[in-house]
């Protein structure tokens, strides 16, 4: 009798061939490369004071008295302010407040110029309003930059032009890093255009010492 003959199926070769894959993958990535916007570096405005020795301490804050506040910072979390332009042999000018926004913040928001105007509160709610337009008409950056930038130079929506104020910010030796940057921050939080960074002088350290401020 003979054999049955079997048969032996072949195996097939599942191998996959990625190198398609390997193409999609360059172009989705070129893709995202073009269509993304990179992350913008942020950077914040600041003035220095001038290192010309020819120049003293009055003619560094040449501005009008009401339209004016310096800012000490302290040691111990303390912030003091001074409306106007400080009277050294008057120690009550210099008073205390609190950081956050019912402290300089509110300090800055209500200050009334001699002219009966309040220069910063006009500012931020122009903001207000800029910021509205900016998510209904989906401004630009470039664009809401721009008019941001009007708005700190007293440019207001309504064709107005406003005196801004000059915001003064002076550190003690004992006073902290952070709390000069909180400084800063509380400037680009009422959007205040014009603020410099100044040395604590001689007449500054009388002030501070008949306070007993550190």
């Amino acid at each position: 009798m003979a054999k049955k003959s079997t048969s032996k199926q072949k195996k097939a070769n599942t191998r996959v061939d990625f190198t398609p894959m390997v193409d999609m993958m360059m172009l989705l990535i070129t893709f995202f490369m073009l269509c993304t916007s990179l992350a913008k570096p942020q950077s914040m405005e600041l003035s220095m004071p001038s290192n010309d020795d020819k120049i003293d301490d009055t003619e560094k804050t040449v501005t009008k008295e009401s339209y004016t506040i310096t800012i000490y910072v302290a040691a111990n979390d303390k912030i003091y302010y001074v409306a106007g332009i400080p009277k050294y042999d008057d120690p009550t000018c210099l008073k205390e407040t609190t950081w956050g926004k019912d402290g300089i913040r509110k300090v800055l928001q209500t200050h009334v110029t001699e002219d009966g105007t309040q220069p910063v509160l006009q500012i931020m709610k122009a903001k207000v309003a800029l910021d509205d337009k900016k998510v209904k008409e989906n401004m630009a950056d470039s664009v809401y930059s721009k008019e941001l930038s009007k708005l700190k130079a007293g440019n207001l929506p309504d064709g107005k032009k406003i005196e801004t104020m000059t915001i003064i910010i002076k550190a003690t030796d004992s006073s902290s890093y952070k709390n000069v940057v909180d400084a800063l921050d509380e400037m680009q939080l009422c959007s205040i255009g014009k603020y410099v960074i100044d040395k604590i002088n001689d007449q500054d350290k009388k002030l501070l010492d008949k306070k007993g401020v550190k």
